[in-house]
């Protein structure tokens, strides 16, 4: 399960999303998820499952795989969904002793169940579709205004792409100490919910000293090869808008467009 999550992961493909620029993509992931809690209907949902259809099409990042980074979050989308079934208040469906079920509760379940998995999709591509570099430098730009405010901007870009960068390694890292534990007679896949996570513990200690190795590894390289931040420093590829970023820009507007228009016409 821990090599289905695909949050960190990028995909080398040659498409046209992969070869917009990241500064782009940054702001419409933001706005992507903005636009997640600004509809209220089915009709806005469908909205946005055809725009994130057509993204993915044109990425072409397979759909098995999207769907296969679905599989660890699964248990958090339907304890969403069960506390929206049978806590939300409202006109009563069904009524099995103190289990009552409403119209409301339906309707607000798949909804929330609906917003997870498209967060999660969405959010998805643009690690899949952005490299790591990339999104440095992206990120280094979008904060450089904020420099004046002496917000470090280079060296809080280069955290977060680290961050992202390091998830699938650790996901790496603990299925191998799970391999090795159960190899010893550990066993994480039997019993009950609360047995099954108190067998995760013994993973926690050696997974903190195999992070910390790494940190401080990469701290040596990256000083062994005189990194001193942002100062200074010039770039390879310079980042530049082209056309492929204004037919974004451009259906990016029709997307929201089309959310405020079924809004309106729900409301």
């Amino acid at each position: 399960m821990l090599r289905d999550i695909t949050v960190g992961q990028y995909l080398p493909l040659s498409s046209p999303v992969h070869r917009m620029d990241p500064r782009f993509k940054l702001v419409a992931s933001m706005l992507y998820i903005v636009s997640l809690f600004f509809i209220n209907s089915f009709i806005g949902y469908g909205v946005v499952l055809a725009f994130l259809a057509l993204t993915i099409a044109v990425s072409k990042i397979p759909y098995k795989y999207l769907l296969r980074g679905l599989k660890p979050v699964l248990m958090i989308i339907i304890f969403a969904f069960g506390i929206n079934v049978f806590l939300t208040p409202g006109t009563e469906l069904f009524r099995f002793g103190i289990i009552k079920i409403t119209n409301e509760g339906v309707r607000q379940a798949f909804f929330m169940a609906s917003r997870l998995i498209l967060l999660i999709i969405g959010t998805s591509m643009l690690t899949l579709t952005t490299s790591p570099i990339e999104l440095t430098d992206g990120l280094e730009r979008l904060l450089n205004p904020f420099k004046k405010l002496g917000l470090p901007a280079h060296e809080l870009a280069m955290m977060m792409t680290i961050a992202l960068r390091f998830i699938p390694t650790l996901l790496e890292e603990t299925d191998k100490i799970m391999k090795a534990q159960m190899a010893r007679g550990a066993d994480f896949e039997s019993g009950n919910l609360i047995k099954r996570a108190k067998s995760l513990i013994p993973l926690l200690v050696p997974l903190f000293i195999s992070a910390f190795r790494r940190a401080d590894e990469l701290a040596m390289a990256m000083e062994a090869r005189c990194y001193r931040g942002g100062e200074n420093r010039t770039r390879m590829k310079v980042l530049q808008f082209t056309h492929l970023d204004l037919i974004g820009v451009f259906v990016f507007i029709l997307y929201w467009g089309g959310l405020i228009a079924v809004r309106m016409w729900t409301a």
